[in-house]
């Protein structure tokens, strides 16, 4: 687990350079802008490396540090928490191109056991298959502020052949090039499933039909509460 400390330490981590690429850091640089002791300092970069929040090699003169994925979702998800408190709107807006996709969302969105919960929950009986965008590498780093989001769960059910789990819908507006669709939802099996680069998205209408849109269509996607 990370705690508060360890947080403060991954910012002042980043701050130094150390998310876009390797930054140098010495434990007694590091102390002094915590305002700890260097053995502090020590302690709280090697829970972070445990935690796989960082990677570091350590030479003679200090050691190389970057913030790993793990690390720069944690940060994204504290920046979402920020926005939160200052800003009057939540959410975070994503970019990519429209794609095939596995062609798996359809089947999955039709079943009974989440159909009457989508029908209940969001108003609307989603059109049978997903929308699905392959997101930009910033997107793809910004995806993890959607886990300080509310999201609208849809719960787990089984028949008598098997269990099927949750999944999570985020309300999102998403602009084609041709036109802006209000009534949409990001779908997620899981609700920390942020990193990934497919987005799936679910509406009561098929909107490649409705907008004339086609695989390496740009789209932006605001995702909000």
């Amino acid at each position: 687990m990370i705690g508060y400390d360890e947080l403060r330490t991954l910012k002042v981590l980043a701050l130094a350079g150390a998310l876009d690429g390797e930054a140098k850091i010495s434990c007694a640089g590091l102390a002094g802008k915590l305002d700890v002791s260097n053995q502090t300092a020590s302690r709280r970069l090697q829970s972070l490396e445990d935690t796989d929040m960082i990677e570091r090699e350590i030479v003679s003169d200090g050691q190389w540090v970057s913030v790993t994925r793990e690390g720069e979702a944690l940060l994204q998800r504290e920046y979402a928490h920020y926005q939160r408190i200052f800003e009057s709107q939540v959410g975070v807006t994503l970019t990519g191109t429209l794609t095939s996709g596995m062609h798996e969302g359809g089947h999955y969105i039709t079943l009974p056991g989440y159909m009457r919960q989508f029908d209940a929950k969001l108003g609307y009986e989603p059109y049978a298959g997903t929308l699905n965008v392959e997101l930009d590498a910033e997107s793809v780093r910004a995806r993890a502020r959607m886990d300080a989001l509310d999201p609208i769960e849809i719960e787990g059910w089984e028949d008598d052949e098997r269990t099927y789990g949750p999944a999570y819908c985020y309300p999102a507006t998403i602009e084609f090039e041709t036109g802006t669709y209000d009534d949409a939802h990001v779908i997620a099996p899981e609700r920390t499933h942020h990193g990934d680069v497919q987005l799936e998205l679910i509406a009561p209408e098929k909107l490649r039909a409705r907008f004339d849109a086609d695989d390496g269509d740009h789209l932006t996607i605001h995702v909000h509460e």
